[in-house]
């Protein structure tokens, strides 16, 4: 299981929300590429970046941030937030990032997606955000009607990268992951799933471990030193089925 960090942008600045809420902001950096480069330092493979910004306004916003970044360090980065048409992606792409996270879109124009997906095959990731099992949008600030699980079988068939589920109630919480609702995901798609929100110890790594997951993302517990990347690496590089 691959366990990447994340470095949320909001103004510039490396971010923590809690559920979502843009009111419930926590700032743990200023210098958002030196942040990038410390993840790398500690042996992060993949930097997941979100442009929190860009997610509610609906276009990219912290544009400067995310090119210092990719332009310090080497490893791969992947970003979400805002991605909604495709000359948005080719930009991104084409400015050095491997992958983007494509969420509010896909579900509003399924048909787009699935376009966008066979075009730039392996560097979409589906972005499935979810609140009580249902699909949240712009930036979790609209909860639709439909099923996580209905949402996520519909691009079975894609040359997606992975799929990146977070449930919205646990993000940013430490209070740990939603297990049941992650395996449910895991064992309905092919497509590998990378787990989001929650957790906030080691051992909640060993339970996403156990999983047919490909990855993790960790935010809040590595900035509030809960634990070090380094050993969330070593917990994680067990065997855990499925890799992608």
């Amino acid at each position: 299981m691959q366990v990447i960090p994340a470095i949320d942008l909001r103004g510039g600045h490396c971010v923590r929300l809690r559920q979502g809420d843009f009111e419930q902001e926590t700032v743990f950096g200023d210098d958002p590429a030196a942040m990038a480069a410390r993840w790398e330092s500690e042996g992060a493979e993949c930097i997941h970046l979100v442009d929190l910004d860009g997610a509610r306004a609906g276009r990219p916003v912290n544009v400067k941030a995310v090119a210092r970044i990719v332009g310090r360090v080497r490893v791969p980065c992947q970003l979400g937030g805002g991605l909604r048409d495709q000359a948005t992606i080719a930009t991104w792409l084409d400015a050095g990032l491997s992958r983007v996270v494509v969420g509010t879109q896909a579900l509003r124009d399924p048909d787009w997606f699935g376009l966008m997906a066979e075009t730039y095959p392996g560097r979409l990731i589906l972005g499935l955000d979810a609140r009580d099992g249902r699909v949240a949008t712009q930036g979790w600030l609209d909860v639709s009607s439909i099923q996580a699980l209905t949402f996520a079988r519909q691009f079975e068939s894609l040359p997606l990268a992975s799929i990146i589920y977070t449930d919205i109630a646990r993000d940013g919480t430490l209070e740990g992951p939603n297990l049941d609702a992650i395996a449910a995901l895991a064992g309905a798609v092919r497509t590998p799933v990378i787990a989001s929100g929650g957790v906030g110890a080691l051992l909640d790594g060993e339970h996403l471990r156990a999983l047919p997951i490909a990855g993790c993302v960790i935010g809040r517990a590595l900035y509030e030193g809960r634990f070090t990347l380094g050993e969330a690496i070593r917990r994680g590089a067990a065997p855990s089925g499925r890799t992608g």
